[in-house]
């Protein structure tokens, strides 16, 4: 009876032993998940805690490019606010002569240097310019005067250009139309303006071809001298992968050529211009020349002053768009610094 009693006992023990483990690990196994959702939201980025970047994932475009982006824009204005002080020595160097030439132009006719009739203070002249401007005289005469200088322009670069390339790089055409060239380039536009007028007439059509007769012989003597003068080692090299004819002017002799074709071409710039308030002077109703021309006539000394500083600007604006497209077409060039 005891024995049974103590098996009975041993069984009860085993029992509740095997119950209390498996209990336990029923435990452990529900509270292994709580602490890992626990162990994650305290390093989720809602709770406030960067996480460490797993190796090999990548982060979004914009966390890529934001900070990339703001660190440019503070380098370029880092170097902006370097270069400052060397840019603004520099525009005060490049308008210092200008500055002093306004400034005695404004003192001398106030100081009695001058006759202030025949030159007014530029005081004065910013005044009339400024009528002109409001009134919209000077625009019209502007817009006159620029239809028909880039037109002649224009027509003398399309012709000057091509005829240039031609005689420069071909002989026989060069000894052909040699003679006949060195007889025109010398003679001078204006002494052929009272030509011009008798065969075509005080129009538009005269003025627009004395522009491009004047503009035509810079362009077309650079030209050819350009071709002339490009490097023998490129043509050497450029025959030597034997390129075809235009090949070998598109790849070759036109890059070469064009640092001394665009001195021609910005000389006929400043000369579309100046030949053609010239000839606005003679039989003209509207133009800068017409304006300075008449206000002469008239005794109005500002406002023919006020046109020629036109006249000036507009030469100015027209040269430093020539060197931009220069630059642009040049770039491959090396500076000769570097």
């Amino acid at each position: 009876m005891s024995s049974t009693t103590g098996t009975t006992a041993e069984k009860t023990d085993a029992t509740h032993a095997t119950t209390t483990t498996d209990a336990a690990n029923t435990t452990e196994t529900v509270q292994a998940p709580s602490l890992t959702k626990s162990a994650e939201s305290a390093t989720s980025p809602e709770a406030g805690t960067s996480t460490a970047p797993t190796p090999g994932a990548s982060s979004p475009p914009d966390a890529r490019r934001a900070p990339s982006l703001t660190a440019r824009v503070r380098r370029t204005a880092l170097r902006t606010v370097r270069r400052l002080p060397y840019l603004l020595l520099k525009g005060a160097t490049k308008s210092a002569a200008i500055v002093a030439l306004l400034l005695l132009w404004e003192i001398a006719p106030r100081a009695g240097l001058v006759d202030r009739t025949f030159l007014p203070p530029f005081s004065e002249v910013a005044d009339a310019w400024w009528g002109l401007a409001t009134d919209g005289q000077l625009a019209d005469n502007a817009r006159a005067s620029l239809a028909r200088s880039f037109s002649g322009f224009g027509i003398a670069v399309a012709v000057a250009v091509p005829l240039g390339l031609l005689i420069g790089w071909y002989r026989p055409v060069a000894d052909l139309l040699g003679p006949l060239l060195e007889v025109f380039r010398n003679t001078a536009a204006l002494a052929l303006l009272p030509v011009f007028v008798l065969l075509l007439g005080i129009g538009e059509t005269s003025k627009v071809s004395i522009v491009v007769y004047a503009c035509t012989w810079p362009i077309l003597l650079n030209t050819i001298s350009a071709v002339r003068h490009v490097d023998p080692t490129l043509l050497k090299l450029a025959k030597s992968m034997d390129l075809s004819a235009p090949r070998l002017f598109q790849r070759v002799i036109l890059p070469a050529s064009v640092p001394v074709m665009f001195t021609g071409i910005r000389l006929a710039g400043a000369v579309s211009i100046l030949v053609l308030v010239a000839a606005e002077m003679i039989g003209a109703k509207a133009g800068l020349g017409y304006l300075i021309n008449a206000s002469q006539y008239n005794f109005a000394i500002p406002q023919m002053y006020a046109g020629i500083i036109t006249i000036s600007a507009i030469g100015v604006v027209f040269n430093q768009f020539l060197v931009t497209v220069e630059r642009r077409l040049s770039s491959w060039r090396v500076p000769a610094g570097g």
